[in-house]
């Protein structure tokens, strides 16, 4: 294979890929377009039935109103028999002959319409039990598609509130140690600052000869001495 056949198969590919992205893309949407079209296929389907019904129901009452006639002719055939009247009586039959002739037509052509319905009654069931199955799954991919768009949102958004929320947490943690150093430090401050204090007071008493260098031993025995007789 030449490179420009590659090409032309990659390209064919390519298209390929490119109208089954749409199709999926459109999915809904074309399932939508089809069961509109399929309601209204239905809808006709069963405007012609309602035809078909109706042709069949003037045929079954042309088929009554002969089987009348030739009933009412056969009556007459035989009260002219009854009377002798072979030349009216055969009149008669042949008049019998015509009905039932047109009978006979008239119940083929009802025979026809009552199977044609039969057979679109069944067509029509079975095109509104597919139709409804269609709309309950169409319906059941709508939900799916809707709470999956909703759990990818949810998701992205939990991605990015972790990334966030780690982030928030680097950064309390910094706060709390920079803070944990400044208060290290004030109380070093603190701590220095009474202690210089305390140097600089004693050493003005003890200039001041207000106060000594500090109790002797001598001083302490007696004192605990005295505590003792006392």
């Amino acid at each position: 294979m030449n490179i420009w056949a590659k090409v032309a198969t990659a390209v064919r590919g390519g298209v390929n890929e490119a109208g089954e992205a749409i199709a999926d893309n459109q999915a809904l949407r074309i399932l939508d377009q089809e069961i509109r079209d399929a309601d209204n296929e239905l809808i006709r389907s069963k405007e012609a039935l309602t035809g078909i019904i109706a042709k069949r129901k003037i045929a079954d009452k042309k088929v009554e109103s002969l089987q009348a006639s030739i009933k009412e002719y056969d009556g007459y055939a035989m009260q002219a028999l009854d009377k002798g009247d072979e030349t009216l009586a055969t009149e008669i039959a042949g008049k019998i002959a015509g009905l039932e002739a047109e009978l006979a037509g008239e119940e083929g052509l009802a025979k026809s319409f009552t199977d044609s319905e039969a057979q679109l009654r069944r067509a029509v069931v079975q095109t509104e039990a597919n139709l409804k199955r269609l709309k309950q799954q169409v319906d059941t991919v709508k939900a799916t598609e809707t709470v999956q768009r909703a759990q990818a949102a949810i998701a992205a958004r939990h991605s990015g509130a972790n990334s966030s929320m780690r982030s928030a947490v680097d950064s309390l943690e910094r706060l709390k140690t920079k803070q944990a150093e400044r208060a290290a430090k004030f109380e070093a401050a603190n701590e220095l600052a009474h202690s210089t204090e305390e140097v600089s007071l004693d050493d003005k008493l003890k200039a001041a000869g207000i106060v000594g260098g500090g109790a002797k031993g001598g001083d302490v025995l007696a004192r605990l001495k005295a505590k003792r007789s006392g």
